[in-house]
């Protein structure tokens, strides 16, 4: 029986992020479009929970696209500031001319905590949204917990990847190598009960090429 997804576009216009989610779902066949190469616009997200926005996303892209939409709403949630910036994560990083700069973003939430002398405990939030046109939708939530430092390290990652450190890990998510931080990022922690709903065979098995038989005479 075929899989009951082989193609989906990823409601995001954040490069990083539908690179992660491709790298994702490649083992699963799924041809994936992403919001920008199909001319999707992002919505305002609304939203007041991290599900709020990403059911907000998948719908709205699933029926301007006419195929199943896969979107995701995540943040970095610290506990010295309340949960903060939670759902304004992307927005902390905003700038006067409309674009978004993460650096920003990290110095703010690091000056925040060294002001009160707060705690550097801090976990990645991530709700993925699976929606289809006209129809129901699907959410799966994950988490990972860890702690700040400063300054930011590494290259690899995006977004506050270079403040944040895993629990149990020395290196930053974007320090460590993609696939490593892919086996338990937040956004893999929720994809897992994803795929375990939609994929519960697990991965497509390649097919055995058979050798062509040589004929002599």
């Amino acid at each position: 029986m075929r899989h009951p997804l082989n193609r989906l576009v990823v409601a995001s216009h954040n490069e990083g992020k539908v690179r992660e989610i491709r790298a994702l779902l490649k083992p699963y066949g799924v041809r994936t479009f992403s919001a920008a190469e199909l001319g999707l616009i992002d919505p305002e997200e609304t939203g007041t929970t991290f599900a709020e926005n990403a059911e907000l996303k998948a719908k709205t892209a699933a029926d301007a696209a006419g195929m199943a939409a896969l979107a995701d709403d995540s943040g970095l949630a610290v506990d010295a500031l309340g949960g903060a910036p939670g759902i304004y994560s992307a927005r902390w990083g905003a700038l006067p001319n409309g674009s978004r700069d993460f650096g920003v973003a990290m110095e703010k939430v690091h000056n925040k905590v060294v002001e009160i002398d707060g705690v550097k405990t801090a976990r990645f939030i991530c709700a993925l949204s699976l929606a289809f046109p006209a129809n129901g939708v699907s959410t799966y939530e994950g988490k990972v917990e860890g702690h700040l430092v400063w300054p930011p390290r590494g290259d690899k990652g995006f977004g506050y990847d270079p403040i944040f450190v895993a629990h149990g890990d020395t290196q930053t998510f974007a320090e460590i190598d993609p696939d490593e931080k892919h086996a338990k990022s937040h956004r893999a922690d929720a994809f897992a009960k994803f795929i375990k709903a939609w994929f519960p065979n697990g991965p497509i098995k390649p097919t055995p090429i058979k050798p062509t038989p040589i004929k002599h005479g």
